[in-house]
């Protein structure tokens, strides 16, 4: 069922405040998100390509179901959107939307392993180093841009 919704979904191509009014009026209250900054073995970090975005590529990312911890969910929707196996560790930002009821919090994670698997909504993936990343919306740029600092402070103090 769930294929078949994602199907439509990307056959309709709505606008996102569209998208947005739909997916509240099935949800609760708020509708919370979590991004992930993925990092592998080498400090590059992991991005999607959705095959429902205008920005093709971008950080993998997802939608808390009820009773669920972000983290969980995080690892959850990068599981189901790419068979792979990520530990999320970190929380790096939290965002408000003030014209909507939306949260959305942004956590630093690493790959754990698995192979991956084009979804419904994941095309493909790769693991880009910061000089090298395709074409992302400016706000996930600043997060990575975050996160790497972050990164490096730490190791700085070791």
């Amino acid at each position: 069922m769930k294929s078949f919704l994602a199907k439509v979904w990307k056959l309709l191509n709505l606008p996102k405040d569209v998208q947005l009014f739909f997916m509240r009026f099935f949800q609760n209250q708020f509708l919370v998100g979590v991004t992930g900054i993925i990092f592998n073995e080498k400090n590059e970090v992991l991005l999607f390509k959705h095959t429902y975005r205008q920005h093709s590529w971008s950080l993998p990312g997802g939608y808390l179901k009820s009773g669920e911890h972000p983290t969980e969910a995080l690892e959850r929707e990068i599981k189901e959107e790419s068979n792979l196996v990520v530990s999320v560790d970190e929380s790096l930002k939290t965002r408000t939307d003030r014209t909507s009821s939306r949260l959305d919090m942004c956590y630093i994670g690493v790959f754990i392993g698995g192979e991956f698997t084009p979804s419904q909504e994941v095309s493909e993936c790769g693991f880009f180093p910061q000089d090298k990343m395709p074409l992302l919306r400016s706000n996930q740029v600043f997060l990575i841009d975050t996160a790497l600092r972050q990164k490096n402070q730490k190791v700085d103090c070791k």
